[in-house]
């Protein structure tokens, strides 16, 4: 498995809205999207950091996997997301590495982006994000 970069840090907020006064009126980060992934129950928001993003994350529903992550921990740091060049590639080898996954396959996230989880038993207690742009 190549891992190229960190591709992107995942931020939970109750507002992108919100979120985003700190990241462009205090940081000066220009935002260049956002996008609701309805899968996901997401509305996502990405701010560019040199060759890496922050994407701020803020749920469509109360049930939601971002919903349920800041009614137990806060909104903060939620994962980071790794570029890797093979995702198939990769996913196999933790499997056979015996790396406990959230996602046994890719799916697709924010911008087509083919994604898939670790799952944060296997990583220290970080949700480690796998993502594969073409």
């Amino acid at each position: 498995m190549k891992i190229e970069k960190i591709d992107h840090l995942g931020i939970a907020v109750p507002s992108i809205d919100g979120g985003k006064e700190f990241w462009t009126g205090v940081l000066g980060l220009e935002l260049e999207g956002s996008e609701t992934v309805e899968e996901q129950k997401v509305t996502t928001a990405f701010f560019p950091v040199g060759e890496s993003e922050v994407e701020l994350l803020e749920s469509t529903a109360p049930d939601g996997p971002v919903a349920k992550f800041i009614e137990k921990k806060g909104a903060g740091f939620q994962h980071v997301a790794f570029r890797v060049a093979d995702i198939e590639e990769a996913l196999a080898e933790l499997k056979e590495k015996g790396v406990k996954l959230i996602d046994q396959t890719p799916r697709i996230g924010a911008g087509g982006a083919k994604i898939a989880f670790l799952h944060p038993k296997a990583t220290g207690g970080i949700l480690v994000e796998l993502c594969q742009r073409d």
